[in-house]
């Protein structure tokens, strides 16, 4: 019985664990300022261009 339940408190243990580093990469995702989304490549438009 004790095997049972130290197996129980490690898988107990092992889920906590995961639980909290998932929670801890999305607080620290979270805290990293937005980016800004401007492009690195701009392209200029010609008046007689008939591309995309």
């Amino acid at each position: 019985m004790s095997r049972l339940l130290a197996a129980a408190l490690t898988v107990a243990l092992a889920a906590a664990l995961a639980v909290g580093t998932a929670l801890g990469v999305v607080a620290l995702l979270e805290a990293r300022p937005d980016q800004p989304n401007t492009p690195m490549i701009t392209y200029e438009r010609t008046a007689g261009s008939t591309g995309p």
